[in-house]
């Protein structure tokens, strides 16, 4: 059994909950926010989404499955969502001492501990969760003993340049070519687009991909504030003024919007979870979608030739937008949700189809 040294978790309003340590020993400070999945761990921990964050998880027990082998399929890895882990820190209820899984190559604790990440168990996390659900996500600081630090609000950094690849990175070899902007890209859509043959042109968050060879270009996922983005927001809106399709998820539907002029705001505690349900607009349809954001598009801002496409049944906020008449949309919830469910994946497919008929 682990030799457990006592921590504690403090938040911006005062509140402080002491708890045992399970990871690396060393103080950080982030962003508070919750995810209520039941599993998928080693997918969320590993979601560039997640860069600067604390992560408290609302399940009680964490860990006992263990964590996959480092395996790589296609260049990437097989069953991770990028090739390191992104939050900053871990809070659960109960940690899983004992793992058993078919796949698991090591514990939660080992890994952390790999990638110098501290997690904490022994947390009242519903009582934690509740203080986030009324007054929103906040800052907060682990620290153990007398090894003191500050507060530090990722917001105001521009953390995809930290979620980003820092070069051009190509994946497959078929058609259509597509070119993934990676804002925090997870691995989990180069996979899908894979998956259709497509081949993948990989490039950084502010890379001018104006002069690249490619039938349609994707805008992915991704940490922090939108309108830290500029750059990338400048070469989207030049490929607008054409006509070959583009889609976009999660940051990449605020990005996209922010393209065709619309705004962006932060929510209170944002939608991370694997059970949102989103209306598609003008039918009756719903679909349980994956999400993990904290801002969203605000739909009165949009212009006259775009309008929301998906709609948040639990607080009506955007979930995608969509051109009127050109091959452009995109969704805030995951349609390759890693991990699950894979009920909007056809999206994908809807993609790949606008740039066949383009």
């Amino acid at each position: 059994m682990l030799q457990v040294r006592q921590a504690k978790l403090t938040l911006e309003d005062g509140n402080v909950f002491v708890g045992k340590s399970f990871g690396s020993e060393k103080p950080v400070a982030g962003e508070v926010v919750f995810y209520t999945g039941m599993t998928g761990y080693p997918e969320s921990l590993t979601d560039p989404s997640y860069t600067g964050q604390i992560l408290v998880s609302t399940y009680p027990m964490i860990g006992n499955y263990g964590v996959p082998a480092g395996a790589t399929e296609n260049g990437i890895h097989k069953y991770f969502e990028s090739h390191k882990l992104h939050i900053s820190g871990l809070i659960i209820s109960d940690y899983s001492f004992e793992f058993s899984h078919w796949n698991a190559e090591k514990s939660l604790s080992d890994w952390l501990k790999e990638y110098e990440v501290p997690g904490l168990f022994d947390i009242d996390t519903r009582a934690l969760t509740k203080i986030l659900r009324e007054k929103g996500s906040m800052l907060g600081k682990i620290e153990f003993e007398d090894e003191k630090i500050d507060f530090y609000d990722p917001n105001k950094e521009n953390l995809v340049a930290r979620a980003s690849c820092t070069q051009r990175e190509v994946y497959g070899n078929g058609n259509p070519r597509v070119v993934l902007i990676d804002c925090g890209v997870k691995n989990n859509i180069i996979r899908c687009l894979l998956k259709r043959g497509a081949t993948v042109i990989r490039v950084p968050w502010d890379y001018d991909f104006s002069n690249e060879d490619y039938d349609g270009v994707f805008i992915s996922n991704g940490p922090g504030d939108p309108a830290m983005c500029t750059e990338t927001v400048d070469n989207i809106r030049k490929t607008l003024t054409g006509s070959k399709p583009v889609m976009g998820i999660c940051l990449g539907n605020q990005l996209l919007a922010r393209a065709a002029g619309a705004n962006t705001y932060k929510l209170k505690y944002g939608h991370r979870s694997h059970n949102q349900p989103v209306l598609l607009r003008g039918t009756e349809r719903c679909f349980i979608t994956s999400q993990n954001h904290g801002y969203a598009v605000a739909d009165e801002t949009l212009p006259e030739d775009w309008e929301p496409m998906f709609t948040n049944v639990n607080d009506n906020t955007n979930e995608g937008i969509r051109h009127k008449t050109k091959p452009f949309f995109s969704t805030q919830f995951h349609p390759e949700a890693s991990s699950g469910p894979t009920d909007t994946e056809f999206l994908f497919d809807d993609f790949i189809d606008k740039i066949k008929n383009a």
